[in-house]
């Protein structure tokens, strides 16, 4: 999957000094990027828009 373009977004959430934190990707047509935000040119994972919303929305119900 050529993610050429993403641009890459942490969560509000994350602190200023680093941590476990994940970065997304949701400005291309028909995939979510989401990778580690201590390893940018590392591999990305990719999902389906229908796919990560269902995810968030768990994610968020456990919150």
């Amino acid at each position: 999957m050529d993610l050429t373009g993403a641009v890459w977004r942490k969560s509000s959430r994350s602190s200023a000094n680093g941590g476990d934190c994940v970065e997304v990707a949701d400005n291309l047509p028909g995939v979510v990027g989401v990778r580690d935000s201590k390893d940018a040119t590392g591999p990305a994972l990719t999902f389906a828009p229908s796919a990560w919303r269902a995810f968030v929305a768990q994610v968020a119900e456990r919150a």
